[in-house]
């Protein structure tokens, strides 16, 4: 893609979308183990005695995962991003908790915008960020963009996209296309990643800018790529 060019995801998707790649959840990864993964991912953190009082959702979609990663950290404060009108929309037609002390801000806004407009001083970073399912929506030029604002504004952010051979894998073994995704291999990932994040743990990124090999929670050193 040409520098400026937006990637697929960049104006959110319409219902054909959501009736597509959704049309069986009930199978899908980061569906049917959304609580699995959440509890996971606590774990994860507990061990390294981190707490996470702020969490935000980089696109929360059906909101599988943003629910579940709610209820099991009962974070403070909650942001959650989601482009896509026509499923904000059903979003805000349910709670996401029930627990009303937790101050929860959802945003029809698609990453990049936030990050074009999200100013460092209006608060204060969040522990942790959610981003599952996004990134291959993105175009090369917009993860250019987020990484850096991303690794200012969360401490560590919990990140799934598929490579392209788990996008083989889906077509060959699944039968399952997603004819909107943009297919980069793990190589491609790294280096973008390089210089903003550490892969610190299964699906965890730790920010460059709040964290080094002093500071870290996470201390097994041989892990940190």
């Amino acid at each position: 893609m040409r520098l400026g060019e937006r990637g697929p995801g960049a104006a959110g998707f319409t219902r054909q979308y959501w009736d597509e790649n959704y049309a069986k959840p009930e199978v899908m990864d980061g569906v049917y183990n959304a609580r699995r993964k959440a509890l996971a991912l606590r774990a994860v953190l507990d061990a390294e005695y981190y707490e996470v009082a702020s969490l935000a959702d980089f696109g929360f979609g059906l909101g599988y995962i943003f629910q579940q990663m709610i209820d099991v950290f009962l974070p403070q404060r909650v942001l959650g991003l989601e482009p896509s009108p026509y499923i904000f929309q059903l979003a805000l037609q349910q709670p996401l908790t029930k627990v009303e002390s937790i101050e929860i801000q959802l945003v029809n806004l698609d990453l990049l915008t936030w990050c074009q407009t999200a100013h460092d001083s209006d608060r204060t970073p969040f522990d942790l960020g959610v981003c599952t399912s996004v990134f291959q929506y993105l175009s090369d030029w917009e993860i250019e963009q987020v990484l850096p604002v991303l690794a200012r504004r969360v401490k560590y952010l919990y990140l799934n996209v598929p490579t392209d051979r788990e996008f083989q894998y889906q077509a060959e073994e699944l039968d399952f296309v997603d004819r909107y995704a943009i297919s980069r291999s793990q190589a491609d990932y790294l280096r973008m990643f390089h210089g903003h994040f550490t892969i610190v743990s299964n699906s965890v990124l730790e920010s460059n800018v709040h964290f080094d090999v002093n500071s870290t929670y996470f201390s097994d050193l041989l892990f940190r790529f």
